[in-house]
């Protein structure tokens, strides 16, 4: 790949495949909607590039992901909204004005002294653009990210104000008492009951998570990964038995599982 093109030429030819005189059919046609879950792949792209240590490919998705944001900032130039540079110069002055310790005569000692820092600057800057100070300590959190995720920065914002359990031996208490509830559910509920129990276990299970200092969504990932590749491994000791998986039996499966486990653990 080339190393000669920078940020103008990219600008350029997102400009050219929008251009209603020769441009690209394809991206004509697009708009914000439209283009919003592609936006939301290539950040997922990343952080697969990124669990899997393969630099090249986070160099690739690295640059799809950064076409999303001059693809959006270019439909809203040609609408009169604002434009690329708009977005880099905002971003830029975000950055500094967040990070009076580095850019001005700010003090921080640690992680948590600069999470306080940039809590409060965002909060000075939802007031000033709104005119209203926040009516809840858990404004700002959109409605948009991934359940999990949402969960864990709606519990983190709540612990801020003090609605935290002392310990994590109170989560995990909770999370007994939680599945006890989904037990009872299961065998005499509603679905609604079911589903509303199921939520409560997953939300008690993504504040554990937090205590833990762990993020629920890159363990669960994790364990997605882990689970495909002890499937895919049982499937081939399967086939070197010369048993079919989808006829194979429970047991069968089990076995072959729990023979990957061991490899894993040798």
């Amino acid at each position: 790949m080339s190393d000669t093109r920078n940020f103008d030429d990219l600008v350029a030819v997102m400009a050219a495949l929008r251009n209603p005189d020769g441009g690209c059919p394809w991206d004509l046609e697009q708009d914000f909607k439209s283009i919003a879950p592609y936006t939301i792949e290539e950040a997922y792209e990343v952080a697969d590039a990124i669990d899997r240590e393969d630099f090249h490919d986070l160099r690739e998705e690295l640059g799809d992901l950064l076409l999303q944001p001059v693809y959006h900032a270019q439909m809203a130039a040609e609408a009169g909204h604002f434009t690329i540079n708009d977005v880099i110069g905002d971003i830029t002055e975000k950055m500094i004005t967040r990070h009076p310790h580095v850019f001005g005569d700010g003090e921080a000692q640690n992680p948590d002294d600069v999470d306080k820092i940039w809590d409060e600057r965002k909060k000075a800057e939802q007031s000033k653009k709104t005119g209203n100070t926040p009516e809840s300590a858990l404004d700002g959190v959109t409605k948009g990210l991934p359940a999990l995720l949402r969960a864990l920065k709606l519990q983190k914002k709540a612990a801020k104000v003090g609605f935290e359990w002392p310990k994590v031996d109170f989560v995990l208490d909770k999370l007994e008492e939680e599945l006890t509830e989904l037990r009872e559910a299961v065998q005499k509920g509603t679905i609604k009951d079911k589903s509303d129990e199921l939520g409560d276990v997953l939300f008690v299970v993504a504040n554990l998570a937090r205590m833990l200092n762990i993020n629920p969504e890159t363990a669960l990932r994790d364990c997605n990964n882990k689970f495909e590749r002890r499937f895919k491994g049982v499937e081939r000791i399967l086939k070197q038995k010369s048993i079919d998986i989808e006829t194979a039996s429970l047991e069968d499966m089990e076995a072959a599982w729990n023979e990957e486990k061991r490899k894993e653990r040798a």
